[in-house]
């Protein structure tokens, strides 16, 4: 007997569908902390804030200010843009001699300061943003398809292409890759690392509120989403290889399928445990990640 007479090919592809619409969420979470941690050697632990921020701030400029979805949501994405950088220039800047360590703490802290101010401004509620497109499934070969699932997973694809060409073509760019290399070295051949981390932070903030307003229509959001959300990014990005960008995006997906396929064929109560369970065998198998250098080291 094969395994598909036991499990119907239409429901693996239902649950490869739905894996792989969350593992582009938890990548492009993984792909905010990358940037960071390259151009500051910082892992920040606000990243998961900032994906909340985009979908919590969308529902708020919707509903008290009646604005339309379109412009809610450049909104969102550029609030939450501005947010970054504050956070760079306030929290992070004024310490920035200090030990990673103290950092990592900062942005914990920080992180739990967000958390607060969107529940004692926004409550505790739970929010729905509409869908992009309508909520009339798409089918495909047996499976269904949420138009919102082609919204997250379009502009997944498309964050990254242009990534891939912002770092590769770009003089910022290219800026940003020397300071993850050397920042001395680049400081000496005229790079303002200094901007350069405030745009490091200004970009994850940004990649993290699109994740959070493409992903509200079909999780829902609250203050607190950002917890898990930052948990499995930063899973990610351990697992696509620390301090690969592109790998971190690729662990997202991973990691968003292995939670679907758990969901369904064991049960969805431990889909958050199994990943992370799967998540430490691959590690132990192979610990720089599925893309990392084998010569990476720990931290």
């Amino acid at each position: 007997m094969s395994f598909l007479t036991v499990i119907d090919f239409s429901s693996l592809l239902q649950y490869l569908i739905t894996g792989l619409t969350l593992g582009s969420i938890y990548g492009m979470t993984a792909l905010g902390f990358t940037i960071i941690l390259n151009s500051t050697g910082v892992i920040n632990f606000a990243q998961g804030e900032f994906v909340m921020l985009g979908g919590m701030m969308s529902v708020y400029f919707m509903t008290a200010l009646g604005l339309t979805e379109p412009v809610a949501v450049v909104l969102a994405v550029l609030g939450t843009t501005v947010i970054g950088a504050l956070v760079e220039r306030l929290a992070i800047r004024p310490v920035r001699q200090s030990p990673a360590i103290n950092l990592v703490i900062i942005t914990i802290g920080v992180s739990i300061l967000i958390r607060g101010l969107v529940m004692f401004f926004w409550g505790k509620d739970t929010h729905v943003l509409q869908s992009f497109s309508g909520d009339t499934p798409i089918m495909f070969l047996g499976a269904a398809i949420m138009p919102q699932a082609l919204w997250v997973l379009g502009v997944s694809a498309f964050l990254l292409v242009g990534f891939k060409f912002f770092f590769s073509k770009t003089l910022h760019g290219k800026a940003m890759l020397a300071c993850s290399f050397d920042v001395k070295a680049a400081s000496l051949v005229g790079i303002g690392v200094e901007r350069m981390v405030l745009l490091s932070f200004m970009i994850s903030a940004f990649v993290g509120a699109v994740g959070g307003v493409i992903l509200a229509p079909i999780t829902m959001t609250s203050y607190d989403v950002g917890v898990l959300l930052g948990l499995k990014g930063f899973a990610a990005c351990i697992l696509g290889g620390l301090g690969n960008p592109f790998g971190a995006a690729a662990g997202g997906i991973v990691l968003g399928i292995l939670e679907s396929l758990g969901a369904g064929f064991i049960s969805s109560a431990y889909k958050d445990a199994l990943a992370f369970v799967i998540l430490l065998i691959l590690l132990f198998a192979k610990p720089s990640g599925l893309f990392g250098q084998k010569d990476s080291k720990r931290v």
